[in-house]
């Protein structure tokens, strides 16, 4: 039997240690741990699909919480029943220690466990869409106070206003006026534009 271990974080910046910290804990050894350091949104996880070609029949998976396993309710239920029933691995879930299928191997074990994974994933799910509301929430919240949110726009070249105005009277074309600003024609007019906004 193989013990393996997967973690997983979504952004570069996530610190992993303490998912590695427990799978060590577990007694996963170092070279048996998958690492993704990206999110599940598109679910191509180079470590994940490594390890899911290392697992055989009988081995055991440590994961720290369900929610490693998938993007959502439906994805994490579809790769638990490939795992258990498919490739026949146990699963013990660090931060559900009911989410362990070594233990209750008979009808009634597997009835509990599945019972479990469905109410927890759809906790992790429904947690997840609570993030995006609140982070949306709070975005809107903040632009109403006025607060900014990009980096600010560069200031405007010397002499964007005389090539502007001359631009706007006719006495030269868009492009001559961009090249006089040191602009790309294109950020010239976007720019232009938000300047005659303001000038209104």
């Amino acid at each position: 039997m193989t013990i393996c271990g997967y973690a997983r974080v979504s952004t570069r910046e996530q610190n992993e240690d303490r998912q590695l910290i427990a799978l060590k804990e577990a007694g996963v050894e170092e070279q048996n741990i998958f690492l993704d350091k990206q999110s599940g949104k598109d679910f191509a996880r180079p470590q994940y699909r490594k390890l899911l070609r290392k697992l055989k029949k009988d081995d055991l998976l440590f994961i720290k919480s369900i929610d490693r396993l998938g993007r959502n309710y439906e994805e994490i239920q579809q790769q638990w029943r490939m795992l258990t029933k498919e490739k026949g691995i146990d699963i013990v879930v660090l931060d559900m220690p009911l989410l362990d299928t070594r233990r209750g191997k008979d009808l009634m074990g597997t009835f509990l466990s599945d019972i479990v994974l469905q109410v927890l994933s759809f906790v992790a799910e429904n947690e997840r869409t609570n993030i995006r509301q609140r982070q949306a929430e709070g975005i809107a919240a903040a632009k109403i106070r006025g607060v900014k949110f990009g980096r600010p726009p560069k200031p405007l070249p010397d002499g964007f206003q005389s090539a502007f105005r001359r631009w706007k009277c006719g006495e030269i074309t868009c492009t001559a006026a961009a090249r006089e600003c040191g602009m790309p024609l294109t950020t010239f007019r976007y720019r232009a534009e938000i300047y005659e906004t303001a000038e209104k």
